[in-house]
């Protein structure tokens, strides 16, 4: 009875993504994922591009891997590296059940007393940012349904720990210029900082305030996996729209168990 819900939990995606802000294409990155029987790995990178490279050239990268325990994906590991021309970091993280063990920041950040300070119990049933973006639909029904959407996880990234919390807005068919031709499930999304953040700060305000992020979610094939096709933020400046252009996925035939 095990061995369909094995086979089923097995899938790759190749996507690359477009950033945008009022229109204006301003970064582009890539986001490969393998989801095995018993093991996923994860890997992101991009930059800016066009008119935004001009003003604030900047990349990044970010990989997270782990195991599927039950076809949930957990996290043992999560690495993010961010340059621009002034400064280059680097976070790295050891997750153990869903618990940061280890995480540090490279180079190490100035102590400013007006964070608020993260906490041992903060860093307890968390995600990392990575692994926290793909959504497990339990069961056996409908991947795509209202349902996937009413959930919420806790995230650390390394500096700050937050909330998000989801809920079902509609579905919809999206289109790759490549891939991916299908239906949607719409999540709105609504963060809630938790420690690691300074309270003044305008764009934790902003975040926390804002009831109009929303994520279109589409399924990693032969799995039970939804990650982000489309996230829209709304900004004073105009709407910032991270959205797939090339989402290539598929289902990757079961594992046969070596007999010797």
């Amino acid at each position: 009875m095990l061995a369909p819900a094995a086979a089923s939990a097995q899938g790759r995606l190749d996507a690359h993504y477009e950033a945008s802000l009022a229109g204006i294409p301003v970064g582009k990155g890539s986001w490969t994922i393998e989801i095995g029987d018993d093991q996923f790995s994860a890997s992101a990178q991009g930059g800016t591009s066009g008119l935004m490279k001009a003003f604030s050239g900047g990349t990044g990268s970010g990989a997270s891997q782990g195991r599927v325990v039950n076809g949930a994906l957990v996290a043992s590991s999560y690495t993010a590296t961010s340059t621009t021309a002034k400064k280059s970091e680097t976070i790295r993280m050891v997750l153990l059940n869903n618990t940061i063990k280890e995480f540090s920041i490279d180079p190490e950040p100035p102590v400013d007393p007006d964070r608020i300070p993260v906490t041992d119990a903060h860093r307890r049933n968390v995600f990392d940012p990575m692994t926290g973006s793909m959504l497990r639909v339990p069961g056996s029904g409908e991947v795509l349904s209202p349902d996937a959407c009413r959930t919420g996880a806790g995230i650390f990234d390394g500096r700050l720990r937050y909330d998000l919390k989801l809920d079902f807005k509609r579905m919809e068919i999206v289109k790759a210029e490549r891939g991916y031709h299908g239906p949607a499930v719409v999540c709105a999304i609504y963060f809630t900082p938790v420690a690691g953040y300074i309270p003044d700060r305008p764009v934790i305000k902003y975040l926390a305030a804002q009831r109009n992020i929303e994520v279109a979610f589409v399924p990693i094939a032969g799995t039970r996996i939804l990650v982000p096709f489309r996230m829209t933020i709304p900004t004073p400046f105009g709407q910032a729209m991270l959205e797939a252009t090339q989402f290539v996925t598929s289902a990757a035939p079961p594992r046969v168990a070596k007999t010797q």
